[in-house]
């Protein structure tokens, strides 16, 4: 029994031991990969602008999407 007991220990280790290699491997690839991608695909500044959205829009019509909107939340609060 206690040549059982010390294999199991044994292997229950080297388990323990190779995941947890596997976990610090797993950590230190993502973080090349992060690295790799940050200075590649550096990101690109955001535009004060919202695509799609002209200035020609009238205001009468965000004067009405406004009050509809407006007495949606009031009505559904």
């Amino acid at each position: 029994m206690t040549e059982q007991m010390t294999s199991g220990i044994e292997l229950m280790f080297t388990g323990m031991g190779i995941v947890f290699l596997f976990l610090i491997m797993l950590v230190i690839a993502i973080n090349i990969m992060s690295a790799l991608v940050q200075r590649y695909f550096p990101d690109i500044p955001a535009s004060k602008t919202v695509p799609g959205i002209t200035a020609d829009i009238d205001k009468s019509v965000v004067a009405a999407i406004t009050a509809a909107v407006h007495q949606y939340r009031k009505k559904h609060n």
